[in-house]
């Protein structure tokens, strides 16, 4: 994971201690439960004019909108695919897949590249509005009416409100995975 999203923005001591724990992660001295208790960073973007997060875990990096490829015979919500430097990353108009109000596709939209071991996608963001510390754990639950996503992909609300995403689920649902052969 890389923190191309504002890192000018942190402080050296912030962005020593994010090395250090990235480290400790790395070295297995950190559980991945343990990583979930502390505050957790939380990557910030607008999506149809409403505040939305993921945690910054998840994200590999943050890469302008360019040269997207459409693909036939795929679901409405895969806008197409992108060469992020030499690879190729299906990228998926999240707006669409959890039937947002959409406002189009431009060149200031953002692509956020999310990843798992099994799993890399890009999800189009209107806008990165930055990163904060968030303790997951400390989430309201979701309130009836305030989006229409499936609460199966949310994690619960911040203050602000920022609806939280969770990206466990994103990237583990079968419904992201395009594998139908065309004849």
């Amino acid at each position: 994971m890389k923190d191309t999203w504002k890192a000018e923005a942190l402080t050296e001591e912030e962005k020593k201690n994010i090395l250090i724990k990235r480290a400790r992660i790395l070295a297995g001295e950190i559980s991945a439960e343990e990583q979930r208790k502390e505050a957790s960073q939380i990557v910030e973007f607008i999506l149809a004019g409403e505040r939305y997060g993921i945690e910054a875990i998840y994200v590999r990096e943050i890469f302008p909108l360019k040269d997207l490829t459409p693909i036939p015979c795929t679901p409405s919500f895969v806008a197409g695919v992108i060469n992020v430097r030499h690879r190729i990353v299906s990228v998926i108009d999240i707006k669409k897949f959890f039937n947002l109000p959409e406002s189009g596709i431009t060149e200031l939209n953002k692509v956020i590249i999310l990843e798992t071991d099994d799993m890399e996608v890009g999800i189009l963001a209107d806008s990165i509005t930055g990163m904060a510390g968030i303790d997951i754990n400390s989430l309201e639950a979701l309130l009836p009416g305030l989006t229409d996503i499936g609460t199966e992909y949310l994690k619960g609300i911040a203050e602000g409100p920022l609806v939280i995403l969770d990206g466990e689920k994103i990237l583990s649902d079968k419904k992201l995975v395009v594998s139908e052969e065309v004849e």
